[in-house]
């Protein structure tokens, strides 16, 4: 239509009105992109505090902002969300980055980890008759899943006191964190067991104890973190860098002060706890030391470590541990934080 207006036109004005006529063309033909669909994404979690980046991230439209559309998805235990990530059910995994190595190691998955977040938030719960780590031999050590992360600390603080799995105790794997919790309560037998937030303020509430952090007796430690299949990764550079730079604009939504409070109700909202046991959730989250790594950070001294816990309670004493960059593609991180900038508060 517009072509046909500008020949009924004099000289100067034909060359403004074609110039007008193939703006308006390239409008058109950007309008689609523009109003282009978000990309999905399937993204799989553990149902535990550390999802408060989604909490906030979701509502308040960052990841939209960035073009994608999240379906949160959360996991029954480790082994459940493995076997899921390798047969397509979902696109990211948010867990411990052992169960990256593992799915490298022992499935032959090719897996790569591509953000940190922290290192792990992680108490040794006991009930109230164990004074002494001593105390769980002939007992019940509580995991999600036997061969990874979390049962790997456990088992390597037991060795250093002197008891060793299978012969002074038993592991019994029973799933998440939360569903650890509930088994602790619901009978005393379970001696032992990992919990992080809000199950390990939970369960100090209902008399059971904490021996202490595990990163303060067992040294840093890398754990949860992303990762994704290798080849999905590379198919999908710019999307994977728009995510990660989404959910790092969302962990810093979180941890901004300014959004404590709605912070502090979203907790409470989602995972049905208490207004007390959320504030105080929050307060640790946002401790560094203790909580997110600031910008889902990788922590390589941290993995290193995660690497040789495995190689010793898994490979026996004097196993060797793998290289770190078997299992690392940090490029994308780097692309995405390039993108995002600093934090501006």
């Amino acid at each position: 239509m517009a072509l046909r207006f500008c020949r009924n036109v004099h000289a100067f004005s034909l060359r403004v009105c074609l110039r007008l006529a193939l703006l308006t063309a390239l409008g058109l033909a950007a309008g689609p992109a523009a109003a282009a669909e978000p990309t999905m994404l399937r993204v799989n979690v553990f149902p535990t505090a550390k999802n408060l980046p989604f909490f906030i991230g979701l509502p308040k439209g960052i990841f939209e902002k960035h073009g994608l559309r999240i379906e949160l998805q959360f996991t029954p235990g480790s082994a459940k969300q493995r076997e899921g990530l390798a047969a397509g059910a979902f696109e990211i995994a948010h867990a411990a980055v052992d169960n990256a190595v593992a799915m490298v190691d022992v499935a032959g998955q090719d897996v790569v980890i591509v953000t940190g977040g922290d290192s792990g938030m992680n108490e040794f719960i006991v009930q109230p008759y164990v004074k002494t780590l001593a105390d769980i031999r002939g007992r019940t050590l509580l995991v999600d899943a036997p061969n990874t992360a979390y049962a790997l600390l456990a088992k390597k603080l037991l060795a250093k006191r002197g008891l060793k799995d299978g012969v002074d105790y038993t592991v019994k794997p029973v799933g998440r964190g939360g569903l650890r919790y509930k088994a602790m309560l619901e009978n005393e037998e379970y001696a032992a067991a990992v919990m992080n937030l809000p199950f390990s303020i939970q369960a100090v509430q209902q008399g059971k104890k904490s021996m202490g952090g595990l990163v303060d007796m067992l040294g840093p430690y890398q754990a949860n973190g992303a990762f994704v299949l290798r080849t999905w990764a590379k198919a999908n550079r710019a999307v994977l860098e728009r995510y990660i730079a989404a959910y790092v604009e969302s962990l810093r939504a979180a941890l901004d002060p300014a959004n404590k409070a709605e912070a502090v109700a979203k907790l409470a909202e989602n995972l049905k706890i208490s207004p007390e046991v959320a504030e105080r959730t929050y307060q640790l989250l946002a401790d560094p030391s203790f909580g997110f790594t600031p910008d889902a950070r990788f922590d390589m001294e941290g993995f290193r470590n995660t690497l040789a816990v495995r190689a010793e309670v898994e490979g026996g004493a004097g196993a060797k541990p793998p290289a770190p960059e078997k299992y690392l593609d940090l490029s994308y991180y780097e692309r995405a934080m390039t993108k995002l900038g600093p934090k501006t508060r």
